[in-house]
């Protein structure tokens, strides 16, 4: 069981709004991100979209196919993958990525047969094919993970060492995931100590203890049990990389903080922990397409982690794109409605708004 990380830190939020309202507004904000959204829109309707069937009515490039990415387990949406669409007989090659539902779109095409495929690391390519003759196909691409992560080996591997943790330092270490998840951290620490007394090489339980540190901002306490994790791990555990990237992050080192961080994503690339962090410092390097490239990582590995919509929305916001970060303030609020982040995020929403509003009178 892996803690949570700290939540985004509040520089982030502040260097967005900065792009949209005075700089000393919401200064309050420091310690939130604002969200962003580039949604491509396909409108999936109940029914098939039809044309006229007729070659004088239909155009030669008029025709439009579009559908929906899903994970084969779950059904849940995938966004921000690749989907490419040709026809060899046409001489098209198209490719564009998923909105936040998982929909794409393609128009302007002629009639013919389209292959349309989906070919993304860490799942089996899916692909089918559109035969376009004046009405719009509705597709599904369904994607399977192509192998286990090394998470999830982990879970069906018992290690040696894993045998050599004494029963104590254990129970222990589960009484202080407890007491962490009900955010008694003083508690928890205790119980965290208790552990390494126990089993000296118990790197997860220092890690945890960088946790509980990085909570009450003792961050030379926290990075000193961060870098314990990785030193005993051999620099074998990414949530140690991560936590240590994530306070260089907030030490202003960001070009460190890319290096550890993506260390650690070499040792676990299905993290969306890693890959969120990773683009909290790329956007802080100005780096904004990578930073977007990284949310999407995240988003990737977890559809619904709302905190990568936050780095989205800082460089939409970056880029002065107002309509996606709008798209991303109501998909955050979709999946965190009641969040730490919410309320301010509401009023972020409000000044987008107004600057909707004043940019477009007419709508």
């Amino acid at each position: 069981m892996q803690c949570e990380l700290p939540k985004v830190e509040k520089s982030c939020l502040r260097a967005s709004v900065r792009q949209i309202i005075l700089p000393n507004t919401f200064r309050s904000f420091s310690s939130k991100l604002l969200l962003n959204v580039a949604l491509a829109a396909c409108a999936l309707t109940a029914s098939t979209m039809t044309v006229e069937a007729q070659d004088s009515t239909f155009d030669k490039t008029d025709g439009m196919i579009c559908g929906t990415v899903l994970l084969k387990t779950d059904h849940h949406a995938v966004s921000q993958v690749a989907v490419s669409l040709k026809s060899h007989a046409a001489g098209i090659f198209r490719s564009v990525l998923t909105d936040f539902e998982g929909r794409f779109e393609v128009r302007g095409l002629p009639r013919g047969t389209y292959e349309i495929a989906v070919d993304e690391p860490g799942y089996e390519p899916a692909q089918t094919s559109a035969q376009l003759d004046g009405s719009s196909p509705k597709l599904v691409l369904y994607l399977k993970s192509s192998n286990m992560t090394q998470a999830e080996r982990k879970k069906y591997t018992v290690s040696v060492r894993e045998l050599k943790i004494p029963g104590q330092a254990r129970q222990e270490y589960e009484k202080g995931l407890g007491s962490l998840q009900k955010k008694d951290l003083a508690v928890s620490v205790n119980h965290f100590r208790k552990a390494v007394q126990a089993f000296p090489e118990y790197y997860e339980a220092y890690y945890h203890m960088g946790v509980v540190a990085t909570k009450l901002a003792h961050m030379d306490e926290a990075k000193s049990a961060f870098q314990r994790a990785i030193d005993l791990s051999g620099g074998t555990y990414p949530w140690a990389e991560f936590g240590f990237g994530y306070l260089l992050y907030v030490e202003g080192k960001p070009e460190e903080a890319v290096t550890i961080v993506r260390k650690g994503l070499e040792l676990d690339e299905s993290s969306p922990e890693g890959y969120l962090i990773l683009g909290m410092a790329q956007l802080r390097l100005d780096r904004q397409d990578e930073a977007e490239r990284s949310a999407r990582e995240a988003l990737l590995r977890n559809p619904n982690f709302a905190r990568a919509y936050l780095v989205l929305s800082d460089v939409y916001a970056r880029k002065h794109e107002y309509r996606a970060q709008l798209q991303g303030l109501d998909t955050y609020l979709r999946l965190e409605p009641n969040g730490a982040e919410s309320e301010r995020v509401r009023q972020v929403r409000e000044v987008v708004l107004k600057i909707l509003a004043k940019a477009h009178p007419e709508n």
